[in-house]
């Protein structure tokens, strides 16, 4: 039942970012030129709505949907972490048009071209998980 639910809200996700034109490489490109507000309303209202969403979950001490309690550890603090990994972030973005969940969308909207990319960034996790060990972090 859990999985279904789950399996709703991504549909609808997607949808919502479909029609809100998010996952448009148009869109994408426009916001990497600076000639368009539409992406950064739609970054900035999300981070909003996830600072407010992160501040109500500890300040009311909300259980998570299994009853444990939810802990956000905070991260180690390192330059080279944040540089290199929105570089490489920002990179992968910029080249292929899509962040990590517009791709799936332009998979579901018919676009097959896009698989290859979800196939470099299932790739790039991989190659990741085997390297985080010798990385800084």
């Amino acid at each position: 039942m859990k999985t279904l639910i789950y399996l709703i809200i991504g549909i609808f996700f997607g949808i919502v970012m479909y029609k809100s034109e998010a996952a448009s490489w148009f869109r994408i490109y426009e916001m990497f030129e600076f000639g368009a507000f539409h992406m950064y309303g739609i970054i900035g209202s999300a981070l909003v709505i996830g600072v407010v969403g992160v501040q109500i979950i500890k300040r009311n001490k909300v259980k998570a949907l299994g009853g444990q309690e939810m802990a956000l550890k905070p991260k180690a603090m390192s330059v080279s972490r944040y540089i290199i990994g929105g570089i490489l972030f920002g990179l992968g973005w910029a080249l292929a048009g899509a962040c990590p969940g517009p791709m799936y969308v332009l998979a579901g909207a018919g676009y097959a071209s896009i698989l290859i990319v979800i196939f470099g960034a299932l790739l790039g996790t991989f190659v990741y998980g085997l390297l985080k060990n010798k990385l800084p972090h």
